[in-house]
C-alpha cells in the first residue's frame, strides 16, 4: 500500500500543496455563502454610447470600517490581475477631493486610473475616470460608492457610468467591465470578513 506521501507527489501534491488547496476550497466556499443574497447587481443601461452598472451589497462591517478597507487598504483587497503591474501592493487611493487612485509601476512608471471628486469619510465616495481598457477609449465614467447601515452591517451601492465613443461601441465591452467590477467588490467582502 502506498503511503500518503507517495500518493501526494503522484498527483502533484506536496504538503503545504494539500493545505493550500484546502484553504482556497475554504475560501471559495465562504465566498459563495457570503454572496448568497447579499448582492444585487444590474447593467440598467446599455448601448453604444455607454452604461451604467449598479452593484448593492451587505459588507459585514460598520460603515467606519468599510470606508477605511475601501479606501485606505485597497492594496489589500484589489485583484491585481486587473492591473499593470499584477502587484496589489502598488495600489492606492487618495480619498479627498482631487486625490488619485494610482497604480505605481516597477519601472517608477504610474498611472491614475480614476480621480476623487467627492469624499465624505463612512459615507460617499465618487471617482471620475476610465478603469482597464475604457482609459484608452473616449470616454468618461463617473464611479460612485454610497455606504448606508448601522451596527456591523453596511449596504454598499455602487453606480459605474460611462459614456463616450469607442468604435466598437460600449455595449459590447460593458459586461465584462460590470463583471469586473462585481468582482473586485467581492474581494473587499471577503476581506472585510477576515478571510483574505
Amino acid at each position: 500500500m502506498a503511503s500518503s506521501a507517495t500518493v501526494n507527489s503522484r498527483i502533484g501534491v506536496g504538503s503545504g500543496g494539500v493545505r493550500a488547496a484546502l484553504h482556497a476550497l475554504f475560501l471559495l466556499v465562504i465566498s459563495t455563502l457570503l454572496s448568497a443574497g447579499t448582492a444585487r447587481a444590474e447593467l440598467l443601461a446599455v448601448d453604444k454610447r455607454g452604461f451604467l452598472s449598479e452593484h448593492v451589497i451587505e459588507m459585514p462591517a460598520s460603515s467606519t470600517r468599510v470606508w477605511e478597507a475601501l479606501t485606505a487598504e485597497i492594496d489589500r483587497w484589489w485583484d491585481a490581475t486587473h492591473s499593470h503591474g499584477g502587484k496589489a501592493s502598488a495600489f492606492s487611493l487618495d480619498a479627498k477631493a482631487g486625490g488619485c487612485f494610482c497604480e505605481m509601476l516597477d519601472d517608477g512608471g504610474s498611472i491614475e486610473h480614476m480621480r476623487v471628486v467627492q469624499a465624505r469619510p463612512g459615507v460617499s465616495l465618487v471617482m471620475q475616470g476610465g478603469l482597464g481598457p475604457l482609459q484608452f477609449m473616449g470616454v468618461a465614467g463617473s464611479m460612485s460608492f454610497t455606504l448606508s447601515g448601522e451596527g456591523e452591517t453596511t449596504e454598499l451601492r455602487y453606480r459605474y457610468e460611462v459614456g463616450g465613443f469607442s468604435v466598437q461601441g460600449l455595449d459590447v465591452i460593458a459586461p465584462a467591465v460590470d463583471t469586473v467590477q462585481l468582482g473586485q467588490l467581492r474581494g473587499l467582502q471577503v476581506y472585510l470578513a477576515g478571510i483574505s
